[in-house]
């Protein structure tokens, strides 16, 4: 059985509106739900994208094995009703066997010495829900669950709103969604409660960012099946990231990674030649704007994070820091100009961002197109435009020194579209040879990168010239760092210049 949902986290001020319009003025069904979810202490299952738990509904007990799958909505799922009774019944994997994710959750529980399941968490849920059929006789229903979950001493609210397909297209479900989030100011949560809970119990405020998984394509592939394997790798990267994003609690670096998800993507359409068409609801207004505003986030974090402390350092040591004791200055930190602060959370629970990832699921899902008429293999279509992107880059890259900033900064994003393609491509191609080629490529990428961090660093402390003298220090401080990279970015480009075109057939 697929179970095919989306889950949105409701907002706090928006939960009474939520509920009213779960139940319609009707009478829908509101049930306690009460789990217990269980793991290995080493976390096997939830290591390997799985969820085993027992929970109470009403009277019965009902044992169910969830798996994640790659589109972003689809997860496998196999329930075992367990009769009632007051005690908790044990989990048991062998009620799944017979099923592809439950002989994979026993295969995986009998070839670990130390696989001991155990309660980690619980659940406690109230659950309104409502069945709607929509145009075309699909059927969704809503479910507003409000709870806790519980873990030693811990404890997490939960306040949202899942939609599930009972009947129809997939589609249905994201149709729905994009009515219900931007009216009740509702924001995507790709983390499962499963998901959730573990953290907890490891005392985890928040996951990890969520880097590019490798993509395998296969050379008997269609462009367009290769081009929806990387679109749903790019996808689960964006949405991840954004997921924790929304929730407040992230770092840098998961703006960072969702930022390298909406280029990842950007590139992908380009290599595969993708009709603008095709993605119109996603790469228009909000989709540029989501990477400027994250863009703007970013270069603060740089800023105010990579060169405040060292440049303070570089204040205290010059003459700017004489006459003071040490470890202390006589005057504050010099301070970039203060710009309205953009906060990452309220820029990705925007509506129209939220609009924007659903557009990115749908694009995911949609009907292939009819079979293409004949096409040459796939291998030979990417190595003609990796082949053409080299030779674009490789030109600038041979009269770096004579780049301004601006060229310097097409030439990075050149470096990084290159890069991107590789990587997608690299399972058509020897192993060894393409490592070889990535390795200069990103070496040079991430000498490009700090140069443009210096770059963003420079017209930043620009606005303090005329208050403060230390910012022409400041100015003059970075000046020197950035040529310091030019000169070693020499290295990187003779690297870029001489690496062997893996695509190149001998």
């Amino acid at each position: 059985m697929k179970e095919i949902e989306l889950k949105f986290q409701v907002p706090v001020e928006r939960r009474a509106g939520v509920d009213a319009a779960v139940a319609a003025n009707g009478l829908p069904r509101r049930m306690r739900l009460q789990a217990a979810y269980v793991d290995t202490p080493e976390r096997l299952l939830a290591s390997e994208g799985m969820a085993l738990r027992v929970r109470r509904e009403g009277r019965l007990w009902v044992q169910t094995l969830k798996g994640a799958a790659a589109d972003g909505l689809t997860r496998a799922e196999h329930n075992v009703p367990l009769g009632g009774g007051a005690a908790v019944p044990v989990p048991d994997p062998a009620r799944h066997a017979g099923t592809p994710i439950g002989d994979r959750l026993i295969a995986l529980t009998e070839a670990s010495p130390r696989a001991d399941l155990r309660v980690l968490f619980r659940t406690d849920i109230l659950r309104r829900t409502r069945l709607m059929r929509l145009r075309g006789g699909a059927e969704v229903e809503l479910a507003f669950d409000a709870g806790r979950i519980l873990a030693n001493d811990r404890h997490l609210p939960v306040q949202e709103l899942e939609i599930e397909l009972k009947s129809g297209s997939s589609a249905a479900v994201i149709e729905t969604a994009r009515r219900w989030v931007p009216r009740h100011g509702l924001w995507l949560d790709t983390r499962t409660k499963a998901e959730r809970g573990d953290m907890l119990a490891r005392g985890q405020a928040q996951a990890a960012a969520r880097q590019a998984r490798p993509v395998a394509l296969d050379k008997a592939m269609t462009r367009d099946d290769a081009w929806r394997e990387v679109l749903r790798a790019c996808t689960e990267q964006i949405t991840v990231n954004a997921s924790q994003i929304a929730d407040g609690l992230h770092g840098d670096e998961h703006v960072h990674q969702l930022r390298v998800g909406l280029r990842r993507l950007r590139s992908a359409q380009a290599l595969f030649e993708v009709d603008r068409e095709a993605l119109a609801p996603v790469w228009d207004v909000s989709a540029r704007a989501l990477f400027q505003r994250l863009g703007e986030v970013r270069d603060h974090a740089v800023t105010e994070g990579e060169f405040a402390a060292e440049l303070d350092a570089a204040l205290q040591a010059a003459a700017f820091g004489e006459g003071t004791s040490a470890g202390t200055s006589a005057e504050p930190s010099l301070a970039a100009p203060k710009a309205p602060m953009v906060l990452a959370r309220d820029v990705v629970r925007a509506p129209a961002v939220q609009l924007l990832l659903l557009d990115l699921l749908a694009v995911g899902i949609a009907p292939a197109p009819a079979e293409p008429d004949a096409e040459p293999p796939l291998r030979d279509q990417l190595a003609k435009r990796l082949d053409r992107w080299h030779r674009r880059a490789a030109a600038d890259a041979k009269r770096f020194a004579e780049l301004d900033d601006e060229a310097r900064h097409r030439l990075r994003k050149r470096i990084k579209r290159l890069r991107y393609a590789v990587e997608f491509s690299a399972s058509l191609f020897a192993q060894r040879k393409v490592r070889r080629y990535l390795k200069p490529l990103r070496a040079l990428q991430e000498r490009l990168g700090a140069l443009n961090d210096i770059t963003v660093a420079m017209a930043t402390y620009s606005g303090l010239r005329d208050t403060d003298p230390r910012a022409w220090f400041a100015l003059g401080w970075l000046a020197a760092r950035r040529e310091r990279v030019i000169k070693e970015a020499r290295g990187d480009l003779r690297g870029f210049a001489k690496a062997a075109r893996f695509w190149r057939r001998d």
